[in-house]
Parts: C-alpha cells; structure tokens; sequence
C-alpha cells in the first residue's frame, strides 16, 4: 500500500512551472476541447425536464447561499444524473476520494470531489474524469483549478495509457471544463448555471464525455 505524505499546496503556476505545463483557453483552443463542448442541446425525457427545471429553479434562487455540501446534494448530484454519469460494468463513480502518487519526484495529491474511475468496490484504480467544486470565487487555500490539474497529473502517471484526461471546475454558479492531453491542457468558456441554455448545454458535455470514455478511453 502506498503511504500518504504531508500534503503540499501548489498553485496552477506552480504546477506550470514544475511540469512545463502548456495553458491553452477557450472552447477552440484544443481539438479535444472543441469536439467535446461544441453539442447541441441535449433532448430531456419528461421525467428528465421535470428534474431538470427543478433544479434549475433551486440554483437560480438559491446557489449563492449555499455551502460546499448543499451544492453538491442539491444540484451536482442531480446534473451528473442528467448527464448520465452513473455506474456500469466498466467503470464507476466515487467522491471524496483521496488519491496521490510520486510524480517526477514531486508529492502530488488529491481529494477528488467527485470521479469516474475503473475500480473494484470501494477501491478505485484508473481515473478518468473528475469534478472539483469549491463554492467560493477563487480563493488561494481552495482554488479548484490547480486540485483538478494534480488528479490529471496523477491519474496520467498510474494509467500509463498516453490517454487524455477530461474534467471540469464548479466554482459556485460557473462551470469550466477541462481536458489535458500530454502536457498541455485546455480550459473552457464558463457556463453560467443560472442561465438555462447554459445549463443544458453543461448536460449535453457531459453526454458528450460519457460517449467519448466508452468509445475512445475505455481499454
């Protein structure tokens, strides 16, 4: 069993600079990025709608107040569900998992917040995506940014497979999607999920996610 160390805070330049990270921005800044933002809005069964616009109603009114846990009861739980995110027999979903590894001599750790992984009960093995949340706007002890980039970091040393990483960022209302592939990685336009379209169009990328880790990630 691996031991856990002492864990070290870096921030996104921190992490640039010791990996020689290439930034990229936009919704066409990277191939990757670009197939997998630019879906149409996804069709909702009338279960699906129901839930939907109760959520909807509940962030728009409320998401401001709420607190990391409320955020992730009341309204990630219910988009990774609408983004058809849920176990199968090839990988499944964790959260508040811990993960770590030694990489290019450096300690690299993680509290993944919510994961899709390949794993065995409660023990997962290869990470393929995550969700990092944080309720306040950008704050230097909980900034989701450089926590998403080390679980790349990590999940791309222990799969060993040269296979992109996927993930996003919820920092209150706004949405940021990720993808790395090599040592550059790209950031998406924010979604607002306070506006409608966007928050269907946050459904339809995660739809989109689902479709490209059963066809291209999966071994």
């Amino acid at each position: 069993m691996k031991k856990k160390k002492k864990e070290i805070k870096y921030s996104e330049a921190d992490l640039i600079r010791a990996f020689k990270l290439t930034r990229l921005k936009g919704n066409q800044g990277h191939p990757l990025m670009q197939e997998w933002t630019e879906v149409d809005l996804p069709a909702l069964t009338v279960v699906e709608q129901a839930n939907f616009d109760s959520i909807y109603e509940k962030a728009y009114h409320n998401i401001e107040g709420w607190n990391e846990a409320e955020l992730k009861i009341k309204f990630i739980a219910h988009l990774t569900n609408l983004g058809h995110l849920e176990d199968n027999g090839q990988y499944l979903t964790y959260c508040e998992r811990e993960i770590f590894a030694e990489v290019e001599n450096k300690y690299l750790y993680l509290k993944a917040d919510f994961m899709i992984a390949k794993g065995i009960l409660d023990s997962p093995e290869a990470p393929y995506f995550y969700i990092q949340e944080y309720k306040k706007l950008k704050d230097p002890t909980g900034d989701p940014v450089p926590q998403l980039l080390e679980g790349f970091l990590i999940a791309m040393h222990e799969n060993q497979n040269g296979k992109p990483m996927y993930g996003c960022t919820v920092t209150g209302a706004y949405w940021e999607f990720f993808v790395m592939e090599g040592r550059t990685y790209c950031i998406s336009e924010s979604f607002d999920c306070r506006n409608k379209e966007h928050l269907l169009k946050i459904i339809g990328i995660l739809r989109k996610y689902k479709e490209i880790l059963e066809t291209r990630i999966l071994d």
